[in-house]
């Protein structure tokens, strides 16, 4: 059995036991997310909003919302995408699949092909009336005992937590350097060289080769309702962003130079980089923002930009306004961004 198949449940009576089961089975901790479409809605983005909803993800309120660049399908269905893969995601079931239109559906199939996870249909209607893209789909089931079955198999992904253990942070030659500093560069004097331009360097090693020689720098405190608040930030690259800022207190200047490479696998450890790698700290990531972090990755992971490119670039520079105003909405955090700093 592939647990990626879509499975079409088929519920001509409109039992109530199936959508209360599917309700019921909203577990994300477990792996395993119900979405609710809202109805009647005609925004073209407004599934994927249900999507990031049952993820866990609240978008901003209002007509100048520093979320509306998620009013586009696009961007709101890779958001999507990203939580998806990093929560761990494997089995997403829809309630009363029957109402929605056919450029739904497809961008459901096209979700579940770029997450791998599972996707169970309530077709709460006669199936005569399946559109062909479902109408092929194999595995169907209409009978109560079968659909608790399919809600208790295992899916075809790790439920969550998905990272692995974070690994001693002395190893190696981690214990004859200093906490935080980089063997071949010492920390600059605040406000001196380190934003200065000077001659050309080649460019740093990623984290994982880092770690092996640097202990990471440990993590800042915030508070639990700060770090819930960015939590459920709906977009990957800004919450990531931002926690980096919160548990770092680096500069903005940092982010955009931040790689995939620069983020150890395990997500436990992020690299900086300083002007010219003059300063390219490591600091550890705590476990908060451990999802964070996989979300942004993942973000970067699924669009077709190089692998060396910035993961932080489109909200740094393209999109930096809406970067300010999430910022401005967590005031405990102090992480007043001035537009000068977001300037390329």
């Amino acid at each position: 059995m592939a647990y990626s198949d879509v499975t079409i449940v088929v519920d001509e009576r409109d039992d109530l036991f199936y959508t209360r089961a599917a309700l019921q089975a909203h577990r994300p901790g477990e792996g395993r997310i119900a979405v609710q479409p809202t109805p009647a809605s005609g925004s073209p983005a407004a599934l994927a909003h249900d999507m990031l909803y049952a993820l866990g993800k609240r978008l901003a309120p209002g007509p100048n919302s520093p979320d509306v660049w998620l009013d586009s399908v696009n961007a709101a269905w890779l958001a999507a995408a990203a939580w998806g893969v990093a929560m761990g995601v494997r089995h997403v079931v829809v309630p009363r699949a029957h109402l929605l239109t056919i450029r739904r559906i497809d961008q459901l199939l096209a979700w579940r092909e770029s997450t791998g996870a599972q996707l169970t249909l309530l077709w709460q209607k006669p199936p005569r009336g399946l559109p062909p893209v479902l109408a092929c789909v194999e595995r169907r089931i209409s009978g109560r005992e079968e659909f608790e079955a399919l809600l208790a198999e295992p899916g075809p992904i790790a439920a969550r937590p998905i990272f692995p253990p974070v690994l001693p942070a002395e190893t190696g030659l981690a214990a004859a350097v200093t906490v935080g500093q980089s063997p071949a560069r010492q920390p600059p004097r605040p406000g001196a060289e380190s934003t200065r331009p000077g001659p050309p360097a080649p460019p740093c090693t990623g984290a994982m080769a880092t770690a092996q020689l640097v202990q990471a720098a440990p993590a800042l405190k915030i508070g639990s309702e700060e770090a819930a608040t960015l939590a459920a930030l709906a977009h990957p690259l800004i919450a990531g962003a931002l926690s980096v800022l919160a548990f770092t207190r680096a500069g903005l200047g940092s982010l955009r130079f931040t790689r995939d490479l620069d983020i150890t696998g395990d997500v436990s450890a992020i690299k900086l980089h300083g002007v010219n790698h003059r300063y390219c700290p490591l600091h550890a990531v705590p476990d908060w923002a451990r999802p964070l972090l996989a979300g942004a990755r993942g973000h970067h992971r699924l669009t077709p930009r190089p692998p060396g490119d910035s993961v932080f670039a489109p909200v740094v520079l393209a999109e930096a306004r809406h970067l300010r105003a999430h910022a401005g909405r967590l005031p405990r955090l102090g992480l007043s961004l001035p537009a000068g700093a977001l300037v390329p």
